[in-house]
């Protein structure tokens, strides 16, 4: 097995949504406002290649919304899938399997693009199985009004049209051991439902990509929750689960949204669990 991290973009979000009831004088700490209040965000994915799979995890906002929509999001910076996934070697089509953390349009928009005239969507990995589950698609595509807006038909039903969506078979435990992908999985209902977060066993290390459950390394503290979550008592409750877990296993967490740093690690203290150390992949993983 071999792991890259993949970026697909930069944009930003506004700092008082990505961090709720808590003060900027506490989030802009870890993750400096700019004039307009917007704070920088990633688009990181994660690629395995694995034996005759090459899974790709999430892909960010894609291309095939209009102007407007992408001027609300501020994109800056270089970073693109297509390109990044170049720099390691591959090719969309090269792709078998794209495993959807959760269905919110800055972490699937990637999977549809406009057909060649541009009369219609199809899958932007043709030779791919999408991955979610049925609790989660069921959520996407009969959406409340709170996130109405981050489930966009135009990502979802093109995957299913496509005959190229599959369900992850769910035990109903949170900690799921093993799944479809040969990865364990941890299912977190408070950003939305069942979102997804892959547990992988690499190089002897348990690497977490965690999403939108701990979306940057300024939401380490239990309290700092982000406005977007429909259940935010919930995620304080999966996050102490979970970051306990982290620390005392030493788990590696990818941070899909944080745009400065890639991986860290957490540790218990006498304020509760904290940040421990921070990595680049080439750190841990080619030093």
């Amino acid at each position: 097995m071999t792991i890259y991290p993949i970026e697909a973009g930069n944009f930003k979000l506004d700092g008082g949504a990505m961090f709720g009831v808590v003060p900027k004088s506490l989030w802009n700490r870890t993750n400096p406002a700019d004039a307009n209040n917007m704070i920088d965000i990633a688009a990181r994915c994660l690629l395995i290649e694995d034996g005759d799979k090459l899974i790709l995890i999430d892909n960010g906002m894609g291309h095939k919304q209009s102007e407007k929509f992408f001027g609300y999001y501020y994109p800056w910076g270089e970073h693109n899938l297509d390109n990044s996934l170049k720099s390691v070697g591959f090719h969309r089509n090269d792709i078998t399997d794209v495993f959807l953390t959760h269905l919110h349009f800055d972490h699937c928009g990637g999977s549809i693009q406009w057909n060649k005239d541009r009369t219609g969507y199809e899958p932007a990995f043709k030779n791919a199985k999408f991955w979610t589950n049925d609790n989660h698609w069921q959520w996407a595509t009969i959406p409340n009004a709170r996130e109405k807006a981050s489930f966009l038909k135009e990502n979802l039903l093109p995957m299913q049209e496509s005959g190229q969506l599959n369900f992850i078979q769910r035990t109903g435990e949170p900690f799921q051991a093993k799944s479809e992908l040969n990865f364990g999985i941890f299912f977190a209902d408070g950003h939305t439902e069942k979102q997804m977060v892959p547990m992988i066993q690499y190089q002897e290390k348990t690497l977490c990509f965690m999403a939108d459950l701990l979306p940057t390394a300024g939401h380490v503290p239990l309290p700092f929750v982000m406005g977007y979550d429909t259940r935010p008592l919930l995620t304080l409750d999966e996050k102490a689960a979970f970051l306990d877990k982290a620390a005392e296993n030493n788990y590696y967490l990818i941070l899909e949204h944080d745009a400065h740093q890639e991986i860290i690690t957490v540790q218990h203290t006498e304020k509760g669990v904290r940040l421990n150390e921070r990595y680049t992949f080439n750190e841990l993983f080619n030093s």
